[in-house]
């Protein structure tokens, strides 16, 4: 099934990169997007959720950017240095081929953690090409003023908040508000751009040849090292090891906090209102993350998420002891504002900062949040006795308050219903706290806990089934359909194979997917209080996946997986949702998607032995 598309206008995109051309690299605190046409249009320093330096993604006017590319007539191509997140893009021309080779070393915290430096290597592999090269840093979202200061082989880029120095083995030029180079190289030579946030205590450094080349492989050693602790090794290692280093990019290592992506407002239609900032940390995301992590050996990581989002419940607030979302600090204040003199990706404005949804009640996120801690007790450490008092905590908020609506998982801003798949991870929440406590022995309210935990499953069973539609249904008493229900099975609420369910899984595969890809439900007949439309979302996709194999349907569920691998960019990267002719829409790379990719992978493997 298809839902109308004419909504979606093609825009004008000679000025943009699409948001599918691009790869990424970061130093586990910030991240940069890179273009097949070698520039660098996105970058937020020193940390993820920072005014951008490079914005020309949002603005290819006023966003700025660090152009280096091939000055004649070439062909691109980019890949990763295999098990890793060095990015190599490479330019064939007439007279030779040239590559750049863009990444960011990953510095010892406790030794160089304030230096944040983005290296850019160019190297010419045969013949001989002429490069050139552009910094256009626009500081603040583009909305702050900066110098420029020019001193042979360096440039000082200074605004009111930010200054960054650029060091280069070629030579630039500058009219004091950006800086340039020409210049050209032959088989064998190369040249070397790295840009610092310095400051008082971190001044401008040279990066010479030998020591980038030293950077590269450096890089290159930890990121194998680090991946070298998966223990997966199925069928499809190679994306599922792409999505974990994505997961590992997009962690912010003070914390271990995990951002939902490293942008803000790319457009999930293009010219439409749906553009949201991404560059924060989900609840809801939690239990995915320790399960993908756990699933594939990295415990350290799953341990400091799990750290981080114990260290959140701290009493109970106006929707309860957790929020949906926090900085990657852990701050609870992230306000939504817009930024009117950007005009967004193929004009899809509005461009968003922060995020309003901090304040809404979703109950949803107690489930994830008490399976996320489950699951890490079960395969990682025990849960401490503070921790346990927390859960506990928790658990008794949800006897209290469980039967209330929300804004549910997909945060609708059109009021508030009673959605079924809030009331689910309620159940999840309560069932994974009464095995815990038996488990462990661990002290408990558990005659309370049953009795709620056994009059949620009542309810959906009740009034979250359709007779009429013969499935589970979005919300009680309603009869529009959820493509979160496919987690179901999954969250162990009933079996993959029971009449039921099968039943569900077919209402949706008629009404919600369209070939492998799955919308998360109809806006048209049931409106979320926003206007346009959206593409399918990548993560439901995977989901069906899942729900196929686990209903025993494997031909259906591996035809389908192969299907959504082919909507990867040509790094393996997915955003958050695919538009009605196989783009990439939202922001990206997503890390919602990539660890439904790894849960389906994992399953799949699984059951096809």
């Amino acid at each position: 099934m298809a839902f109308d598309t004419t909504g979606f206008e093609q825009a004008d995109n000679s000025r943009y990169t699409p948001i599918s051309e691009h790869g990424l690299i970061g130093d586990l605190r910030t991240a940069a997007l890179v273009g097949t046409n070698g520039t660098i249009d996105w970058y937020c320093c020193p940390r993820f959720d920072a005014p951008s330096v490079f914005a020309s993604l949002l603005d290819a006017d006023r966003g700025g950017s660090f152009e280096l590319a091939a000055d004649v007539p070439t062909r691109t191509r980019q890949f990763y240095f295999p098990d890793t997140n060095v990015l190599i893009t490479r330019f064939f021309a007439a007279d030779g081929v040239a590559e750049i080779q863009d990444f960011m070393p990953v510095v010892d915290a406790s030794r160089d953690a304030a230096r944040h430096r983005l290296i850019r290597r160019v190297v010419c592999v045969r013949g001989t090409l002429p490069f050139r090269a552009r910094v256009a840093p626009r500081f603040g979202y583009g909305a702050e003023a900066h110098t420029t200061h020019l001193e042979g082989h360096t440039a000082l880029f200074r605004s009111p908040s930010l200054t960054l120095a650029l060091t280069a083995t070629a030579p630039l030029e500058s009219d004091g508000l950006d800086v340039w180079s020409h210049f050209k190289l032959i088989e064998g030579e190369s040249n070397v751009f790295a840009l610092d946030q310095i400051s008082d205590d971190v001044p401008p450094r040279p990066c010479l040849r030998a020591e980038a080349q030293e950077q590269a492989e450096a890089t290159v050693r930890f990121w194998r090292g680090w991946l070298a602790g998966s223990r997966y090794h199925g069928r499809w290692r190679e994306m599922v090891h792409r999505s974990a280093l994505v997961l590992k990019l997009l962690t912010y290592a003070p914390t271990g906090a995990i951002v939902a992506a490293p942008t803000t407002s790319l457009p999930e239609q293009i010219g439409g209102e749906r553009n949201w900032d991404y560059r924060y940390v989900w609840v809801r995301d939690a239990a995915f993350c320790i399960y993908a992590l756990l699933r594939l050996g990295f415990t350290s990581e799953a341990e400091a998420f799990t750290g981080f989002l114990c260290d959140r419940l701290r009493g109970a607030g106006e929707t309860g002891p957790l929020q949906i979302m926090y900085g990657i600090d852990g701050r609870g204040e992230l306000p939504e504002y817009k930024l009117p003199h950007l005009e967004g990706h193929l004009g899809s404005a509005p461009v968003r900062i922060g995020n309003a949804a901090t304040g809404q009640l979703q109950l949803d996120i107690y489930g994830a949040m008490i399976d996320s801690i489950y699951l890490y007790d079960k395969w990682g450490q025990p849960i401490s006795s503070t921790g346990w008092e927390e859960v506990g905590a928790v658990a008794d908020w949800l006897c209290e308050h469980w039967d209330q609506p929300d804004e549910g998982i997909w945060e609708t801003r059109a009021g508030r219903k009673d959605f079924v798949y809030s009331r689910l991870m309620c159940w999840v929440a309560l069932e994974r706290a009464i095995r815990m406590a038996n488990r462990r022995g661990l002290p408990a309210d558990l005659p309370r806990w049953r009795e709620s935990r056994d009059a949620i499953y009542r309810q959906i069973m009740q009034r979250g089934w359709s007779t009429e539609r013969s499935a589970f249904v979005q919300s009680l008493d309603d009869g529009e359909l959820d493509a979160a229900l496919l987690m179901m099975p999954m969250a162990k609420f009933i079996s993959p194979t029971d009449p039921r369910w099968l039943s569900t899984l077919d209402a949706l595969t008629a009404d919600l997917v369209s070939d492998s890809l799955v919308y998360r439900y109809n806006p048209t007949t049931s409106p979320d209080g926003l206007h346009g439309l959206e593409g399918t979302f990548s993560i439901c996709s995977f989901w069906y996946v899942e729900a196929l194999t686990r209903a025993g349907r494997l031909e259906e569920a591996r035809l389908a997986f192969e299907k959504m691998l082919t909507y990867a960019n040509h790094l393996g990267l997915f955003a958050e949702e695919i538009g009605p002719t196989g783009e990439q829409l939202g922001n990206f790379p997503q890390a919602f998607t990539h660890l439904s990719l790894i849960s389906a992978a994992f399953n799949l493997d699984r059951a096809l032995g």
